[in-house]
């Protein structure tokens, strides 16, 4: 057992559990592992619970991750609360199930696998590369925690890997399938293309009376009026509501010191390095690089060496891969190139290239920003019961416009609009603030609908009743004349492209090649650079007329229309995917990657299954703060 936690230690699954593990620590504490007191149970697993405090703590770092990804001003509303609570207590039942099995299978850290764990963690070593006490104390006191607390943590983590990596370890991709898909990515093509836009055509003749009026007939779907509505919509928003509310000055200092960090950004460098596998030809390269030789030579002499050089990025202390690194490029100037720096990886030299200083907004900077945050963090605490309130005004009689009067709610009344927020003259209106589903709403809705409040997705809610409806109506022929000749002319040249496009693709189907085709009938074709399936290459075609080529043997041919014209594509090469080792190995470890991602899934929910989860039948409104 103890060989084979060693041998984990090195394994990239209990790598990324322990690094876990410490993420949480610095950034939410540890909280979800203490709980104290008797409280509400909302989940058990076998013989082991889950607790509500530690669910909600769960569903609240689940949320805040949310709102650093999608912004500041994302509110979600009750549905997606409940989606992301939901989340959180099936991952704690796996972890719960995950505790099982490995206590059922007599899973055992020793001291030892524990202390090479903790010995091997990047965020604990010095500057020397090594294990450094000072900062392993330092974190301990940082995130209030005992070494001893840690350690039990640590070892029920490592424990947890041991199950979860048995079942990882068994996902290696067969070979076949790897050299299918590599073929199927790698192979690329040589593609004719000649582009034949609607703009290109020639003026069509001058139309008849009796042309038009047939075109009219034909298309009249493109003349007819759409269905207009008369509606009144009741409105209540978290911007309105944050109107309402003044926050203290004393609450925005102390919201601006919580927050600091998201005011202000570290300290960057531009860091190019050289890594070689001994000293003394590191030496000989930071010396080279110190007396001027530029970034291209040093390259060429690292390669030449057996070691590699580029550059790393522009990066924070923080980002870059090695604390000595760190250390390094952070203390000397621009342009000046730091002594060899020993690691794991051989001996690094780097360079710093540019800095960009740190900066910090203000509290004055960030006040009006700040206080409209609050203010609608508030309204979207308050929005719910100021909705119940509104809601039973309605149930009790209320029209809406006497709630919106009781209530401070604005209400937008239009005389005739349609589904895509348009008056009678197609003009946009101004919606001001109306949420996408409140239009949608009023075209679902039938007449004498009692008015009901709906949550929007923004989390705005709304109320709605149908004054009227004026059905969809052809328009008078003199009434829409320039329309129609307009739509009349485009279509003429459409056809006119399309047969160009036609008469290309029986050229070579007659045995002409496309190139060949095209300059005969006076255009222009232009040859692509060798692409693969994705098209990401400069010059490749578009992904449309991609697929169309890949599904085509070499010398035929295909026509698509785009959004401005025609376009018609010829296969002129098909290069198979050439012997790339190393992208072989790559994509070998993807597919077992992905592979072992669903079976650990797999055997996380079966581990559920047999555990027997039992969920509190309310777990989620109260995760989610939701009255069920």
């Amino acid at each position: 057992m103890l060989a084979a936690i060693r041998n984990s230690l090195n394994s990239w699954i209990v790598k990324a559990l322990f690094l876990l593990l410490i993420a949480s620590f610095a950034v939410w504490g540890i909280g979800d592992f203490v709980s104290g007191g008797r409280e509400r149970t909302v989940a058990r697993v076998g013989n082991a619970t889950v607790s509500l405090s530690e669910a909600t703590e769960a569903y609240q770092r689940e949320l805040a991750q949310l709102r650093r990804s999608l912004g500041g001003q994302f509110e979600p509303t009750a549905p997606i609360r409940q989606a992301i609570a939901d989340a959180a207590l099936r991952r704690l039942t796996a972890l719960r199930a995950l505790d099982l099995e490995a206590e059922r299978l007599g899973v055992v850290v020793p001291d030892e696998a524990l202390r090479e764990a903790v010995f091997a963690a990047e965020l604990f070593r010095g500057a020397d590369g090594r294990f450094s006490r000072a900062q392993f104390q330092a974190f301990l006191r940082n995130q209030g925690l005992t070494e001893q607390r840690f350690l039990e943590l640590l070892r029920g983590d490592l424990a947890r890997g041991q199950v979860v990596g048995s079942v990882r370890v068994g996902a290696l991709a067969p070979n076949t399938l790897v050299a299918a898909l590599f073929a199927h990515r790698n192979e690329r093509r040589v593609a004719d293309l000649v582009e034949l836009p609607f703009v290109a055509a020639p003026p069509p003749p001058e139309p008849t009376e009796e042309q038009l009026k047939r075109h009219y007939e034909n298309n009249s779907d493109l003349f007819t009026a759409p269905e207009y509505r008369a509606v009144t919509f009741l409105l209540l928003t978290l911007e309105d509501l944050a109107r309402e509310i003044e926050i203290p000055e004393a609450a925005l200092r102390a919201a601006y010191e919580e927050r600091r960090p998201e005011y202000s950004s570290p300290e960057r460098r531009v860091i190019a390095q050289a890594v070689l596998r001994d000293e003394a030809r590191a030496r000989a390269i930071a010396a080279a690089w110190a007396a001027g030789a530029p970034l291209a030579n040093i390259v060429a002499e690292a390669e030449a060496a057996g070691g590699s050089a580029g550059v790393l990025g522009r990066l924070s202390r923080e980002e870059v891969p090695l604390p000595a690194l760190a250390t390094a490029a952070f203390a000397i100037p621009v342009g000046r190139v730091s002594e060899p720096i020993r690691s794991p990886f051989g001996w690094h030299v780097v360079r710093v290239e540019e800095i960009e200083p740190a900066t910090e907004r203000t509290f004055d900077e960030v006040r009006e920003e700040l206080s409209a945050q609050l203010a609608r963090e508030r309204a979207a605490d308050l929005i719910y019961t100021r909705a119940n309130r509104v809601e039973d005004s309605l149930a009790a009689g209320m029209t809406l416009e006497q709630a919106a009067a009781a209530h401070g709610l604005r209400l937008l009344s239009f005389p005739a609009i349609d589904s895509a927020g348009r008056g009678p003259e197609g003009e946009p209106l101004a919606l001001d603030g109306l949420p996408e589903e409140a239009l949608q709403g009023a075209f679902d809705a039938g007449p004498g609908a009692i008015p009901r409040l709906t949550e929007a997705r923004n989390g705005a809610f709304y109320a709605l009743r149908l004054d009227g409806v004026t059905p969809p109506a052809l328009r008078p022929f003199e009434a829409v004349a320039a329309e129609v000749r307009g739509s009349w002319e485009r279509e003429q040249r459409r056809r006119a492209m399309e047969e160009e496009a036609a008469a290309l693709l029986a050229a070579v189907r007659d045995g002409l090649a496309l190139d060949e085709a095209a300059r005969r009938r006076g255009w222009t074709p232009r040859r692509t650079p060798p692409f693969r399936r994705d098209g990401g290459e400069v010059g490749a075609p578009t992904p449309q007329m991609s697929q169309a080529l890949f599904a085509l043997a070499r010398g035929e041919a295909t026509m698509i229309e785009t959004a401005t014209g025609f376009s018609v594509g010829a296969v002129v090469a098909i290069e198979a995917a050439g012997d790339d080792r190393a992208g072989r190995e790559h994509l070998a470890r993807e597919v077992a990657g992905a592979m072992a991602d669903d079976l650990e899934a797999q055997f996380l929910e079966a581990l559920r299954t047999r555990a027997g989860v039992r969920i509190d039948a309310n777990a989620v409104h109260l995760i989610a703060g939701d009255t069920p």
